[in-house]
């Protein structure tokens, strides 16, 4: 016991070093002096109201944008039946393949000034100037954003109206409610905390993104840190900057937590309304085209015609392409994302393993600062490390720490650990949830030891979580791009890197080739979620 006690004060501590970005951000403050005080009010008056007023713009923006059409969607797919609902089902889903700044580079490509569309537009009708509003723009953002976010307000919401809502629905329409009040009354108090959530999660996101931000010129305050570190070379504030950053995310998180709570007793209330025999309402005429419609626009614009765009410079430069180079980009793509999701998935395994085994406050607080992880933003991770390490550097030269974080692999693997161990770790204890306990008890009982009960018990029922926890971690390592952009080791591109690089040359026919191979490797966590989706 008091061994294994050991070795979750080891794991405690191992958390407590993929914290360290996060506290060293929250130190920033130990060091508030005059200095850093002049830097402070010098940033109100001049960057930081424009900082935090796009950012709020964004914010709210983007929150109604992904509250109605997650919530349209996710209503229209489970509460009725119209031609291709089953397909919609897991359609709607597949904008969480692209990642934002891919779905960025398409619609600038295709609607610039100088695009295709505008330019067609002049020369068939004689037109001239600008015939459609810039697009790297806040409403530009907001659209992409929205197009490419709103699969997680669908996801939850779903989920919530599945349970009950149809029941319900039925109910109601026997009670002589017409349909608009059904809706009002009865889907939209039931999905709520499912859209809530969605919200906060797709908030995360947009405040954690950098992609976009910087290739539309957006002052948001991801795009602020990376200008005070990289460009006005001011460490401190870039880390205050950080830290306000985090205690939004921070609310967000909390406001997800509680919203997760209140759907998980929204769906548990009350499960005699299962037994009426009821399902989808069935539309006809005018109501099932815009059942169809409301499910087909956000596929085609969060997917189909972002591929589309994509494609078009991509042929043309066909023979342009950087074929040789590509290979290498993919292989350290591949090879980070492999190493990170390995490493990921061990650690995740350990902490839910040490949890299962021995509940006490040092594994469940290993645990609960794990999850924190994915809520962290790149740019506060990149900060959060590159801090301490400037210090060492600067206070033992001969630990060379700034050369083990910045010219090796240690660091961007370091920050991925830091920033998706909490997807291995959910879809670890999501495992654990369907190995009920008896089966620990009985081999006990049998005289294995822990080790064994974990390679013997918990490891043949745990294969599927494993693969689901390293195929999650593989394509987000694969796709981020902050932490990687900062971090990498110097001639070692990513295909997210390169995609941008290139994109922010405007050489977007080049970009086209590292964007869609993102794209094709996003499609496998979709692909397995879609199949989930249906097996239920």
């Amino acid at each position: 016991m008091r061994r294994f006690s050991f070795f979750s004060f080891f794991l405690l501590l191992l958390v407590i070093a993929l914290m360290l970005p996060v506290l060293s951000v929250a130190a920033s403050w130990l060091q508030f002096d005059a200095a850093a005080s002049a830097i402070l009010r010098e940033m109100a008056q001049t960057v930081l109201p424009d900082y935090a007023l796009t950012s709020l713009l964004l914010c709210l923006s983007v929150a109604i944008g992904v509250a109605v059409v997650g919530m349209a969607t996710a209503s229209a797919v489970t509460l009725f039946e119209f031609p291709g609902r089953r397909i919609f089902e897991w359609a709607l889903l597949l904008p969480l393949a692209m990642p934002a700044y891919v779905v960025a580079y398409a619609y600038t490509d295709f609607l610039q000034y100088a695009g295709p569309l505008q330019t067609g537009l002049r020369d068939t009708f004689g037109l001239q100037g600008r015939l459609l509003p810039e697009v790297r723009s806040l409403g530009g953002a907001v659209l992409v954003f929205t197009v490419a976010l709103y699969p997680y307000v669908y996801l939850l919401a779903r989920a919530a109206l599945s349970e009950r809502a149809v029941h319900l629905m039925e109910a109601a329409r026997l009670l002589g409610a017409p349909l608009s009040r059904r809706i009002r009354e009865v889907a939209l108090p039931l999905a709520r905390p499912a859209v809530a959530a969605g919200v906060a999660l797709a908030l995360m996101e947009t405040l954690a993104d950098y992609g976009v931000a910087s290739y539309f010129g957006i002052q948001t305050f991801t795009a602020g840190i990376y200008k005070a570190w990289l460009a006005m070379d001011n460490r401190i504030a870039a880390a205050q900057l950080a830290t306000l950053l985090l205690l939004v995310v921070a609310v967000l998180l909390k406001i997800e937590h509680g919203a997760q709570k209140r759907m998980r007793f929204v769906n548990n209330r009350g499960g005699a309304s299962n037994a009426l025999d009821a399902g989808p309402t069935q539309l006809k005429g005018r109501r099932a085209v815009a059942a169809w419609l409301v499910c087909a626009v956000p596929i085609a614009l969060g997917f189909v015609l972002p591929v589309l765009f994509m494609l078009r410079p991509l042929v043309q430069g066909w023979g342009t392409l950087p074929w040789s180079q590509f290979g290498g980009w993919a292989r350290t793509s591949i090879w980070l994302a492999g190493l990170s999701a390995a490493l990921a998935t061990l650690l995740a395994l350990a902490l839910a393993f040490a949890v299962r085994s021995l509940p006490n406050r040092i594994t469940r607080g290993a645990v609960q600062l794990t999850s924190l992880g994915y809520a962290v933003p790149g740019a506060v991770i990149v900060v959060g490390l590159l801090t301490p390490v400037g210090w060492l550097q600067t206070t033992f030269p001969n630990l060379q720490a700034g050369y083990w974080v910045t010219a090796t692999v240690m660091g961007i693997v370091w920050a991925y650990l830091v920033r998706f161990s909490a997807v291995a770790l959910q879809s670890l204890q999501s495992g654990y949830t369907r190995v009920p306990a008896s089966l620990d008890d009985s081999a006990r009982m049998l005289g294995v030891t822990r080790l064994g009960l974990l390679r013997r018990v918990h490891w043949p029922l745990l294969k599927r979580s494993v693969a689901v926890a390293a195929l999650l971690v593989f394509v987000d390592v694969m796709k981020e791009l902050p932490a990687t952009l900062v971090l990498r080791p110097f001639n070692s591109d990513t295909l997210a890197v390169v995609a941008y690089q290139l994109a922010r040359d405007e050489r977007l026919g080049e970009a086209a080739l590292p964007a869609l191979a993102l794209v094709l490797v996003g499609l496998l966590p979709v692909a397995l979620l879609s199949r989930t989706l249906r097996a239920r």
